[in-house]
């Protein structure tokens, strides 16, 4: 046996072990850590754009205290968010009180409003390229969201909502849980009125005519660091370059 051909087949194998295992990570630009900070189990749920890979096959369980690790490719682009209240049967078909995304496990489009988001664009070019990112509550607030970046040159800022928002939510935009009880969503003025000045519509579907209101300055109040309407760019969008991202549910600073 050639000693040079068989030390380069051990090499080899032991690349493909690292990769497959997690050791060494060829393909991907970017780490989304997600955490469960919430004292209850949640089903985050995933939604990708313009055909990229679907990060966690859509939607999955986290436990309280839980953590996974979803790597996505160069020019990923996406969202995630909490699903709350789910019952699943064996076959990971059922719903969910706040989230529900197509009453699967794996989600098959996003998340029902109102629901807190996290949404990303990760660069195409390496670690030269920008990644955009934000917290929206724009569809409205189910659990609290963070988003921290990792390891990133540029501006890299914290992006979220800590606040409560259901605390503090108008009883006009509540959503209360069966049988009464606890509000366990804070819906969007847009959604619980739809209401051209509420939903950028319209004669109000440009950065000029659409102005905050008093229920997206509730918002906006609570999580400064928050889209809390659709032309609030320039408080809630937030870029950076080759980081991997921290993404908290239910976040306590």
């Amino acid at each position: 046996m050639n000693p040079m051909a068989s030390k380069q087949n051990v090499v080899h194998v032991l690349i493909l072990i690292m990769f497959f295992t997690g050791g060494i990570n060829i393909a991907s630009a970017a780490i989304f850590t997600l955490q469960n900070s919430c004292s209850y189990t949640i089903w985050p749920g995933t939604l990708s754009g313009n055909g990229v890979a679907i990060l966690g096959d859509g939607g999955f369980a986290l436990a309280p205290g839980a953590t996974i690790q979803l790597p996505a490719p160069a020019g990923w682009s996406g969202r995630f968010w909490a699903r709350t209240g789910c019952n699943f049967d064996d076959s990971g078909n059922g719903k969910c009180a706040t989230g529900d995304c197509g009453g699967t496990v794996k989600c098959t489009g996003g998340g029902v409003p109102p629901v807190t988001l996290a949404e990303f664009t990760i660069g195409s070019s390496g670690n030269m390229a920008e990644d955009f990112y934000d917290v929206s509550l724009v569809d409205g607030y189910n659990v609290g969201l963070g988003v921290r970046p990792s390891g990133g040159s540029g501006d890299c800022k914290y992006a979220g909502c800590v606040s409560d928002v259901n605390e503090n939510c108008p009883k006009e935009l509540q959503v209360v849980g069966e049988g009464g009880g606890a509000v366990v969503a804070c819906k969007s003025a847009c959604a619980a009125f739809n209401r051209p000045e509420f939903c950028c519509t319209g004669q109000y579907s440009t950065a000029s005519t659409c102005s905050p209101t008093q229920y997206s300055q509730i918002f906006k109040n609570a999580c400064p660091a928050a889209y809390s309407y659709a032309y609030d760019d320039a408080t809630s969008t937030f870029t950076c370059r080759g980081s991997d991202y921290f993404i908290t549910f239910c976040p306590t600073s």
